[in-house]
């Protein structure tokens, strides 16, 4: 163990992590495996003939090189598209394609939505991994991990968000290997049933065999959308309010298999494997166990993303756990952290790993200090105490990447964590024995009915937390350098609580400064910026002006459902928009420095005066001739927002085209900003 934890410190980790965002996003390394294999083997001999000198400097900086290169490697090869046989190099519309579901996502209103590989394109075998949408049909069964769908179709690319500051589902898949996806309606396509028996297969078997079980003995609705995602790790069946509510109550991490849970069954295990302790080797006998229920778990579980980073980074834990050493666990962890990246590189991208481990790492470094402030000495107040700080250790651990991401903050997520996670554990034992007396069909009705019960009113109790709008913080503009700023006062000033050395006071303050610093440095960029935007909304206008971060919204919506559009609150808190202006209204022209707008609407009326070379912008499908406007005015460029008929619009660009003026869609490159 020591060998290995002076092999895996935190600097080859965090050289790991540079390596898998270098790559990521820049592409370092686009040539061969054998190639890279050779770099690696040279690397390897360098280190050892530094070693063998005793140039220490050396030797530190090129294997902080070599682990910067693992992570660079550790990406390319799970980028199927460098690869000879990848589906990319064979696909047709004319190609029968082989493709074999991995992953079973949420549904939509239209589609059924699956991710998986395209074995094959026509005989040729392939790699690569797409994303499949088959249109809903309530007398098609949905498939199952390991089905395989047989079908002739056309690539489509992931479309990019068509509004600033919006989710990029795009780069979301990407993160997953997904580049590009198909549409199929229900006729279009042959489903085989799988007879594979993987891991992942006798996973879903299993679910599927405990939700049968589960509904023969009464349970439906949210209370068993809710089990489960609690002990199954299955969100697809919760509603979209209910998930909200959770969110608002910051009591999100309670559906999702993750830390909270495996660290709970951890705990549980502890206390039940604890007599092994009596016999010879009996701390190694029941950490083997424990890693062991915790792996068999995780395969209940499904294996996802989250549970797989929650069982691997516990397995760190127990080991160290075993040995009562802080620091064995905090090496573990670390150590967890690298296995995994290696394993799984863009699991660095996922917002649940990122927040996974700096939960636990902020409980095990964070809340024995907070402890330490107060030690009662009745049981009960002692246990409460330990709860609150473990609770305020986890919230400041993900707090700046919540607000990075979530752009919100619960005020009463206390409230919400300290009653619910007390009896959390109780929910998941009471769940999993009520699992297993209904998988042997020996369930009495009073517990079924009591589980329900409790899993109700945990409902009724965080849709009551979730309505307490006042206590509920939204659209909070949060940076990524103010993200940066946060965890450099948060690391050294519990430095400087620790140990008031003068580095430690001198490091705490300059991050202080540093994040006052952007804050006012941000604030000054709000003051200067001038945009005028053509947003992109289906069937709509809408035009914003934003002055200094004054923006006044000019739309054809009503009062109420504008104000509630995500575009508007997504591009707010992105520009950090002071206040808003709603207008229902639009002007016949607009001046956005020394580019004049001229706006053509459904009646096809515009006003030529001496504005020369304008922009025009083409709104609710203008009955115009097109040719003799341009003729008359002369456009600069010509716009046309989603509000248009498609066909319109398409006999639009072609006009422009051939007379070489520049046409801009708003509904295929989404919302043009000038600034």
């Amino acid at each position: 163990m020591k060998r290995l934890l002076n092999f895996l410190p935190t600097h080859f980790t965090i050289c790991l992590i540079v390596g898998i965002v270098l790559q990521f996003h820049y592409k370092l390394w686009q040539y061969t495996f054998t190639k890279a294999i050779l770099v690696f083997v040279l690397f390897l001999i360098l280190i050892f003939v530094l070693k063998y000198f005793k140039k220490k400097l050396l030797f530190t900086i090129t294997s902080w090189i070599l682990f910067v290169f693992v992570g660079v490697f550790a990406v390319f090869l799970q980028n199927h598209s460098q690869k000879d046989n990848y589906y990319r190099n064979y696909f047709s519309a004319d190609s029968l394609i082989t493709f074999k579901v991995e992953k079973v996502l949420k549904s939509n209103l239209y589609y059924d939505k699956y991710i998986g590989s395209i074995v094959r394109v026509g005989n040729q075998k392939t790699v690569g991994t797409i994303l499949l949408n088959v249109q809903r049909d309530s007398l098609q069964r949905t498939a199952n991990i390991g089905d395989v769908f047989l079908f002739k179709s056309e690539l489509s690319e992931v479309q990019k968000p068509l509004n600033p500051y919006q989710f990029d589902y795009k780069k979301y898949l990407e993160k997953l290997g997904v580049y590009n996806q198909v549409f199929l309606i229900n006729t279009a396509f042959i489903v085989k049933e799988s007879n594979e028996n993987s891991i992942y297969k006798i996973a879903e078997n299993i679910r599927a065999k405990i939700e049968k079980e589960l509904i023969e003995n009464g349970f439906k609705g949210e209370e068993l959308a809710v089990i489960e995602a609690l002990i199954l790790g299955q969100r697809n069946d919760i509603s979209k309010d209910v998930l909200e509510e959770y969110t608002n109550a910051g009591a999100i991490h309670i559906l999702a298999v993750s830390g909270l849970h495996v660290g709970i069954i951890l705990l549980i295990l502890t206390f039940l494997l604890k007599p092994l302790e009596q016999l010879k080797n009996g701390k190694t006998i029941k950490t083997f166990l424990i890693v062991l229920l915790l792996w068999f778990f995780a395969v209940i579980a499904g294996l996802s993303a989250s549970v797989v980073r929650a069982v691997t980074m516990f397995t760190g834990i127990a080991i160290g756990m075993t040995f009562h050493r802080k620091t064995l666990i905090q090496h573990t962890l670390i150590t967890s952290m690298f296995v995994l990246l290696l394993c799984k590189p863009m699991f660095l991208f996922d917002v649940g790993f990122q927040l996974s481990y700096l939960a636990v790492f902020s409980i095990v470094t964070i809340q024995p200090k907070l402890y330490q402030l107060w030690k009662p000495t009745r049981f009960l107040t002692d246990k409460f105490w330990q709860l609150f700080t473990v609770s305020i250790a986890a919230q400041l651990g993900v707090l700046p990447v919540s607000l990075f991401y979530f752009h919100q903050f619960p005020g009463l997520f206390m409230l919400s964590n300290l009653v619910i996670i007390p009896f959390i554990g109780i929910i998941l034992m009471l769940g999993i024995l009520v699992i297993v007396l209904a998988l042997f069909q020996i369930l009495p009705t009073f517990l079924a009915d009591l589980y329900m019960f409790i899993i109700s009113l945990m409902n009724q109790f965080v849709s009551w937390i979730s309505i307490q709008e006042s206590f509920l913080i939204e659209d909070i503009s949060f940076s990524f350098l103010l993200l940066l700023m946060s965890y450099g006062c948060l690391i050294f000033g519990f430095m400087y609580v620790e140990r008031k050395t003068y580095k430690s006071t001198v490091l705490f303050l300059s991050f202080v400064i540093l994040f006052q610093g952007s804050v006012f440095y941000e604030k000054k960029q709000v003051e200067i910026t001038n945009e005028f935007v053509i947003f992109n909304k289906s069937r709509k206008t809408i035009i914003g002006e934003n002055k200094n971060g004054n923006l006044k919204i000019h739309h054809d919506l009503d009062s109420v459902s504008v104000k509630m559009l995500g575009l508007i609150k997504d591009y707010k808190v992105g520009k950090k928009v002071t206040t808003i202006e709603f207008k229902n209204q639009f002007a016949n022209s607009y001046q956005f420095k020394k580019e004049i707008f001229i706006l053509v609407d459904s009646l096809g009326v515009y006003q030529i005066g001496k504005k020369l070379n304008p922009i025009v912008l083409l709104i609710q499908s203008p009955k115009i001739n097109l040719e003799r406007l341009i003729e008359n005015i002369q456009p600069k460029q010509i716009i046309a927002d989603a509000s248009n008929y498609k066909n319109q619009v398409v006999n639009w660009k072609f006009i422009c085209d051939t007379k070489n003026i520049p046409f801009y869609y708003t509904g295929e490159k989404g919302a043009i900003i000038f600034e």
